[in-house]
């Protein structure tokens, strides 16, 4: 079984910084499960005016946090991009934001 490295963007660092620790573990314990099943997450798409596509999400503390991410298959990685509540789509601007800065 092939595994995947998971690599958080600096930011996306930071945005697990800041949970709280037992929402860290939480997320801690999803993103390890990306190391072998990498598409665990569901797609995420253009939806408001967000184009996410090739992009996935993954919910964690009873779905109000979630993690972007993509799936590098040439590297084997998985690339988080941002972590944060959902409410009011915070999380899908902030990763939309980070891409579009790091073009």
């Amino acid at each position: 079984m092939k595994l995947y490295k998971v690599l958080l963007i600096e930011e996306a660092r930071e945005d697990f910084r800041r949970l709280d620790r037992s929402v860290q573990i939480h997320v801690a314990k999803l993103l390890k499960q990306l190391e072998s099943n990498p598409y665990k997450g569901e797609h995420l798409g253009n939806k408001a005016g967000i184009d996410l596509t090739g992009y996935y999400k993954l919910y964690a503390d009873k779905k109000k946090i979630r993690i972007v991410y993509t799936v590098l298959e040439k590297e084997i990685v998985v690339k988080v991009i941002a972590i944060g509540p959902r409410r009011e789509m915070i999380v899908y601007h902030e990763a939309i934001r980070r891409l579009h800065k790091r073009k």
